[in-house]
């Protein structure tokens, strides 16, 4: 395979990553809240719990993709692998004209 392919794969499969952690975290969240705290939260306020677990799960996926990509890029060489997403077509004068 070629840098272009890896880039192409990686990218698919880190995003792929990052919906399985959300909608894991979105679970996860919506049965602690179904079990422990929808009971204590009045009816009318209810609703707002699941607005709150949609965007922590979404926190969620984005800290835990940050903490992998991290620990990712210390052991892989990028530079080797992959191929640069946005490339310059034209490179830039230094100094002014």
């Amino acid at each position: 395979m070629n840098k272009k392919v890896n880039t192409l794969l990686f990218v698919l499969g880190a995003t792929l990553f990052n919906i399985i952690v959300a909608i894991i975290s979105f679970i996860l969240f919506t049965v602690i809240y179904a079990k422990f705290i929808m009971n204590m939260i009045p009816e009318s306020g209810r609703g707002w719990g699941f607005t709150l677990i949609f965007l922590a799960a979404i926190a969620v996926s984005f800290f835990v993709y940050r903490y992998v990509l991290k620990y990712l890029l210390t052991k892989v060489n990028i530079e080797e692998y992959f191929d640069p997403i946005f490339v310059r077509k034209h490179k830039r004068k230094s100094g002014s004209e």
